[in-house]
């Protein structure tokens, strides 16, 4: 069972990044997988989430209207389109998820965890 996470990498202010979310070993359309980052000396912050079914879907309010979440269950994988990319969107972005979780909101802790991708917004 894992997570893989990647499609970071360098971007200029204003530009835009995928992150896939691949899975193996579980279906990822079942449970609810999550967005997550941290930047140097800051806390991880919930970045975005999406339950068992498509129309449940979380934002942070820093990321709303720029970042959107889906899932292509064929694929096993979530991605995460950042367009508008700010200098304060840089960071380790992880996704992950919890196998006794299928809605998703603010309050979504996982305990299982992808290893992580970096995103560099600089110009």
């Amino acid at each position: 069972v894992q997570l893989q996470a990647y499609g970071g990498g360098l971007v200029q202010p204003g530009g835009s990044l995928r992150l896939s979310c691949a899975a193996s070993g579980f279906t990822i359309g079942v449970y609810t997988i999550g967005w997550f980052r941290q930047a140097p000396g800051k806390e991880r912050e919930g970045v975005s989430c999406i339950g068992s079914s498509d129309k449940d879907t979380y934002y942070v309010d820093s990321v709303k209207g720029r970042f959107t979440i889906s899932r292509d269950n064929a694929k096993n994988t979530v991605y995460l389109q950042m367009n508008s990319l700010k200098p304060e969107d840089a960071a380790v972005y992880y996704c992950a998820t919890d196998f006794t979780q299928f809605v998703c909101g603010s309050y979504f802790q996982p305990d299982f965890w992808g290893q992580g991708t970096l995103v560099t917004v600089s110009s």
